[in-house]
């Protein structure tokens, strides 16, 4: 490592994937994604039609985006647990500036990633700078945005009815048949994927999860940078918000609970470790996809409710089993 926040080399081994037992995770979590299609094809004629595909993908963008942000803080070995609650206020927002305020559909789009970067920066800011856990710091701004979005709206919701093209932004169609989001999300993902492997950004990320301790020693800022990671996390959930108050044309203020942990979900059966230090983008949207295609494949074979919720925490149990297995491995 070099003395400077300009050039950092990672430790062997905890490259973006995490060397060979990374492409393995993630080889396994696209096989498991294979088998779940099959099976769940073969158990039902209405799964691969066109419709139900592009379904699931409308279902798996907003989960995805919060993954998306959820990877960077738990690859440095920490957690958001605001993740849903930020995508809930950034959607209140949102309609705060375009409906409540008269302003222009733009400025309700940079209101609100605004507003997520914000949350992301005061949680970065407890975390780095006021050694509050994370787990602690992000419950406490899961509280506080949540409380925020039903007193800023009185606990009902905004209603984007005086702006049609408040809901393309999600639902429209650049690309036949494909809605906006599915495509927003691919991009993000990309840009997600660039800013983890070939920016110094990511070089960070890596080496603070690898080893903070060692990379604070070396020169590195690591307050600066680990707040920087969380603001990147709240501009992801801003962006979800936006594209879920575009899904619903409206912004509910009473909706995101639950979210983060989904989103979490995913990016552990990405093959992301909960103890830092590893991780991909793609194996991230991977992990979300098996989310939505299990989740869907149940509601089509008919599976109630509560089993369906059952399975889903099975899910995850093996996930975190198989990372804690991984790393005694290594």
């Amino acid at each position: 490592m070099k003395i400077a926040d300009k050039e950092i080399s990672q430790p062997a081994g905890m490259k973006q994937t995490g060397g060979q037992s990374g492409f393995k995770q993630k080889l396994l979590a696209f096989a498991s994604l294979i088998i779940l299609v099959i099976v769940f094809s073969i158990s039902s004629s209405n799964f691969f039609q066109f419709s139900n595909l592009v379904g699931i993908l409308v279902s798996t963008a907003v989960i995805g985006v919060l993954a998306l942000g959820a990877t960077f803080v738990i690859i440095t070995g920490g957690i958001d647990l605001a993740l849903g609650t930020i995508m809930t206020f950034s959607s209140v927002m949102v309609g705060v500036i375009i409906t409540f305020w008269g302003l222009p559909v733009p400025l309700g789009i940079v209101g609100g990633i605004l507003a997520g970067a914000l949350c992301g920066f005061v949680s970065g800011l407890m975390v780095a700078k006021m050694n509050i856990p994370p787990f602690i710091a992000t419950l406490a701004i899961m509280m506080v945005t949540k409380g925020l979005s039903l007193v800023i709206t009185g606990a009902k919701p905004i209603y984007f009815n005086d702006d049609p093209i408040f809901a393309k932004i999600a639902m429209g169609k650049m690309i036949p048949g494909i809605p906006n989001t599915i495509v927003i999300f691919l991009l993000l993902g990309m840009i997600a994927s660039i800013i983890l492997s070939k920016t110094i950004i990511g070089r960070y990320n890596f080496a603070l999860g690898s080893n903070e301790e060692a990379t604070r020693l070396s020169g590195v800022n690591t307050v600066k940078w680990k707040i920087i990671i969380y603001s990147i996390t709240g501009i992801f959930s801003g962006i979800a918000g936006i594209l879920m108050a575009s899904r619903l044309n409206s912004a509910q203020p009473s909706l995101g609970t639950g979210y983060e942990l989904e989103a979490i979900a995913a990016v552990v059966i990405g093959g992301t470790s909960l103890s830092g230090g590893v991780g991909s983008i793609l194996g991230t949207i991977i992990g979300a996809l098996i989310m939505s295609v299990l989740t869907n494949g149940l509601q089509i074979m008919s599976v109630a409710q509560e089993w369906r919720t059952v399975i889903v925490g099975v899910v995850i149990i093996i996930a975190v089993y198989a990372d804690i297995l991984r790393r005694r491995k290594q």
